[in-house]
């Protein structure tokens, strides 16, 4: 027995000794691993790959926690290739919201070819206010919850046919299915006024899309003119009825001053949808961390939208001690609307903000940024990784 017991004692011994071991292993891996990217010794043609948990937060998700993967490079390693860039997010929230992100921007050898997409898997309980043309002032106690299941596929194939001017094939697919809709606290269940789509949809659109990019580094862009217009049709595809055109345009001005350290960047989106019946869920969102931030993204929905955004970049500011950290200020207006003809009787939002910078990546000029806005409905806070345009 005595032998047996000093067995166990042994045993236990060597676990914790292994499990200490193992532990101080993997703090001082997560430490290097630190050191390295805070360092950031990697010079600026070879490709870099980070991991990293977030702790987030936007109006539409309350507190995000998740990890992120990001990986940038460029084409045979050479430096004179515009910067691509693969970045993504796996994320849970406070309001029992899961899915992942996905975006790129690939440019192959000498921009022969341009791959700009998104993908997209999510399960939200959301808020839903109406579509701005059934309600003038859709007021925040209104809000219905659904809940539902997202997946979404958007891609661009484009061929360079001129120095900087792109072309090519478009494909967007969307699937919603699960959806359930509930009243609000203290609102009957029976009055909910579903829209098109309440049912659940999945739908193919096929287009074309024309762009015209001067960007070198698309997460924070000092110089430079980008604009695209893309346009889809979407037809009947499998249980779907869907049948309409969706046409976007995304205009954006860059100009870098006092030695490139300050850029004034300017954006104009628009989208317009039209030709029959839009589910819900496509129909042109208003809010986000991109344009308009401050509003929960579908705070306002409508078959067009229309919105600008102003920002003034200081990167870095000159702190003397450091030359990682930054500063923005912004500012926005937008609008959505159901047709041109009656454009005027929909008010402007609008939104102003600021946010503090971090220079992750000092070789490939890539900062994190914190940003918070305000607007007349609500504010909004967002971390990320890139500029917002």
């Amino acid at each position: 027995m005595k032998v047996f017991k000093l067995l166990i004692i042994l045993v236990l011994s060597v676990f914790f000794v292994s499990s200490t071991q193992a532990q101080k292993k993997v703090k001082n891996q997560v430490v290097d691993y630190l050191k390295r990217v805070l360092k950031d010794t990697v010079s600026e043609e070879k490709s870099q790959f980070m991991m990293y948990p977030t702790l987030g937060y936007e109006p539409e998700t309350s507190v995000e926690i998740g990890f992120s993967p990001l990986y940038v490079y460029y084409a045979n390693e050479d430096v004179n290739n515009r910067l691509s860039e693969i970045s993504g997010f796996v994320f849970y929230t406070l309001k029992n919201q899961f899915g992942a992100r996905f975006e790129h921007a690939i440019y192959t050898d000498k921009d022969q070819w341009f791959f700009l997409g998104e993908f997209e898997f999510q399960r939200f309980p959301l808020q839903y206010y109406g579509i701005r043309n059934e309600l003038d002032e859709v007021p925040l106690d209104y809000a219905s919850i659904v809940d539902a299941r997202q997946f979404k596929i958007k891609e661009r194939v484009l061929r360079k046919i001129a120095n900087n001017f792109f072309i090519g094939f478009e494909a967007d697919f969307r699937s919603l299915s699960k959806v359930e809709f509930k009243a609000a606290e203290g609102q009957d269940q029976l009055n909910i006024d579903l829209p098109f789509g309440a049912e659940g949809t999945t739908n193919l659109g096929l287009g074309v899309g024309l762009v015209y990019d001067e960007r070198h580094n698309v997460l924070n862009v000092r110089d430079g003119f980008f604009s695209e217009l893309g346009y889809v049709k979407f037809n009947p595809f499998w249980k779907s009825d869907v049948d309409y055109h969706n046409i976007v345009t995304d205009t954006r001005f860059y100009k870098s001053f006092n030695n490139k350290r300050n850029v004034i960047a300017a954006q104009f989106l628009g989208e317009f949808n039209f030709g029959g019946d839009v589910p819900f869920n496509q129909l042109a969102l208003m809010g986000g961390q991109n344009m308009m931030r401050g509003y929960f993204l579908g705070r306002y929905r409508d078959n067009q939208m229309l919105a600008t955004q102003i920002e003034y970049r200081m990167l870095p500011l000159k702190l003397g001690f450091t030359k990682r950290w930054g500063a923005t200020v912004f500012s926005s207006l937008g609008t959505v609307f159901d047709e041109f003809s009656k454009i005027d009787n929909y008010d402007l939002k609008w939104a102003v903000g600021g946010g503090i910078r971090f220079l992750l990546f000092q070789n490939k000029d890539i900062y994190a940024r914190l940003d918070y806005a305000i607007t007349p409905d609500e504010n909004g806070f967002y971390i990320t990784i890139g500029e917002a345009f």
